[in-house]
Formats: structure tokens, C-alpha cells, sequence
């Protein structure tokens, strides 16, 4: 049974800090109306891989997110590390809920 439950906790979430330039795009702007002048701009997904690994496949363009693969600066591990591993249910719920206790904050955010 631990390697069904090892299995089961194979998904994971993570943010990517994003260059302000991603303001410059309307619908960024648009899907963040209570941004915060001077807050951070970040992407926040999920992966079946590591954070790492994610990362490096948007940075180069393989099943990327355009925002993310053109304005992805680096991971912010401390905005998701305490919250891995889990469930793909428990990251697909996280995912949502970590954009929007983001966009609360000030911060702008991109989430798929």
C-alpha cells in the first residue's frame, strides 16, 4: 500500500516569478484588475514533474505557456515548497487557490 500512496502524491505546484514586462500585455492586465503597482507578476501551474524540470520546459518552449516561456525569470520556491508533494486532485485545487490568495495580495498573476 506506501507505494500506492507514493504514487498518489506524485503532483506538485509551483510559480514562476514573470518580468514586469508581462504588464505591457492586455489580457495579463485584464485578468489581474486589483494588481498592485510594484507587486510581483508570476505564473502559477501544476506538474506531475519537479518544479525544476517544469520550469526548464517552459523556459524552452516545450508545452510551455506562451507568458511563461516569454517573460519566466525564475522559480519562487517559497511561495509553493510547504505545499509539496500531493494528490493531483489536492494540486489542481491548490493551483486555483494559490493564484487567488496571490491576486489577493497585489500580485499579478497567470494560471491556466
Amino acid at each position: 500500500m506506501p507505494a500506492r500512496n507514493a504514487q498518489q502524491r506524485s503532483h506538485s505546484i509551483y510559480v514562476i516569478e514573470l518580468d514586469k514586462a508581462v504588464l505591457q500585455i492586455k489580457r495579463f492586465r485584464e485578468a489581474n484588475p486589483g494588481y498592485r503597482e510594484g507587486m510581483p507578476c508570476v505564473y502559477v501551474g501544476m506538474t506531475c514533474r519537479t518544479p525544476e524540470e517544469r520550469f526548464r520546459q517552459h523556459i524552452s518552449g516545450y508545452k510551455a505557456a506562451r507568458l511563461a516561456h516569454r517573460f519566466g525569470i525564475r522559480l519562487k520556491p517559497r511561495q509553493y515548497r510547504a505545499f509539496n508533494p500531493m494528490t493531483r486532485a489536492e494540486a489542481k485545487y491548490m493551483e486555483v487557490e494559490k493564484a487567488r490568495r496571490l491576486r489577493n495580495r497585489g500580485y499579478g498573476v497567470w494560471q491556466n
